[in-house]
């Protein structure tokens, strides 16, 4: 009797520690480490981006619109609370005329009560050249009356794929009068 017991309790121990084993390896599949030639990277490079961002804020067709604003708002010296959402041409040159090549899609809205502050989420999406369907995806804090200002580039697609890196933005012009901007950026990014 007891050799019976020791033996279905070595069989159960056995059974557990297998079910148990079986438990744990199907618990972390949800995951697995690669290579990077599986994915086709080659080697990671440096590219140095530099184009003009068209802020149209007024007339007949404005490429950045507010879609939203707090009560307050209008009352606030810093326009904290309200978001616009953007389709801006990203050119060349500064002029309006110049070659084409992106537009920066997304949203920025003001997120700073005592200075002016907007956060940006936005992508560059290109249309010209080698980067031609790639884009690469801007989220940071835009201290506009700031000289230069860094945000960083968190990710990207296409020729961006696994991107990092930062945007320094300088405004270029800014009319007082209509609220339209060109900002200069030059964006620094590591990618495959």
């Amino acid at each position: 009797m007891a050799n019976s017991r020791s033996f279905t309790a070595f069989f159960t121990v056995i059974f557990l520690s297998l079910l148990f084993s079986f438990a744990t390896a199907k618990s972390s599949t949800f995951y697995r480490s690669l290579s990077r030639k599986s994915f086709g990277l080659k080697k990671e490079k440096l590219s140095h981006l530099h184009f003009f961002f068209h802020d149209i804020v007024s007339g007949p067709n404005p490429t950045a619109v507010r879609v939203a604003e707090a009560p307050s708002t209008n009352s606030s010296s810093t326009l904290f609370g309200f978001i616009a959402m953007i389709d801006d041409p990203l050119t060349v040159g500064p002029e309006p005329g110049s070659k084409l090549v992106g537009k920066a899609q997304g949203v920025y809205g003001s997120a700073a009560q005592q200075e002016t502050g907007l956060l940006m989420a936005m992508n560059f999406v290109f249309t010209e050249g080698k980067y031609n369907g790639s884009t690469l995806s801007l989220l940071g804090r835009n201290a506009v009356f700031s000289a230069v200002r860094e945000m960083p580039i968190v990710g990207g697609s296409g020729a961006f794929r696994f991107a990092r890196g930062y945007a320094q933005a300088k405004t270029h012009t800014f009319d007082l009068k209509t609220g339209d901007a060109v900002v200069e950026y030059n964006v620094y990014v590591f990618h495959y």
